[in-house]
């Protein structure tokens, strides 16, 4: 009797993370988050889909009411010939027009960006997690650096005093 139940190697909700920008939550406050499609070539998502992506310098920006995504490196496709895409270009994100809209007076009234935060497959199709962020200064890192040490060390002391270890 064959087993009922997941594949291995895929979550059970079908999306498959292909790619995280580590540094947009150390770098950024992160305040809202938006899942919007890629539009890609086919070599770009035979390549994505081999994993083979850098979310390093990437950003987005709104121009003429549409959302670009920039600086996304997809290396050329292997297997490619003379149809292989460039690897850094502005490739277009799709989103709602009200999230457009929303996006437009968000970036245009104060200093914040849009980032690139995840790249991962949702049913076969290559999305985005696009976050709407604000720069942190060098004083709000090293705070949320002591905050982390100091919970760890709270989440230390509470398991030691449940199993009645005493130091």
């Amino acid at each position: 009797m064959a087993k009922k139940g997941k594949k291995k190697g895929k979550p059970a909700d079908g999306t498959a993370t292909l790619a995280t920008n580590q540094r947009a939550r150390h770098d950024y406050k992160i305040l809202d988050t938006y899942e919007c499609g890629i539009v890609l070539l086919g070599t770009e998502i035979k390549s994505l889909r081999e994993g083979k992506i850098s979310l390093n310098d990437a950003f987005a920006t709104i121009d003429k009411g549409e959302v670009y995504l920039r600086n996304l490196h997809i290396p050329e496709y292997s297997m490619g010939s003379w149809t292989n895409h460039s690897p850094k270009r502005t490739r277009k994100l799709l989103l709602h027009r009200r999230e457009i809209d929303k996006l437009i007076g968000q970036v245009r009234n104060g200093n914040k960006t849009l980032i690139p935060l995840k790249v991962y497959l949702k049913n076969g199709y290559a999305k985005l997690e696009l976050g709407l962020a604000q720069g942190k200064q060098d004083y709000d890192k090293r705070e949320d650096i002591k905050r982390r040490d100091q919970d760890r060390e709270i989440s230390r002391e509470l398991g030691r005093r449940v199993k009645g270890i005493n130091v």
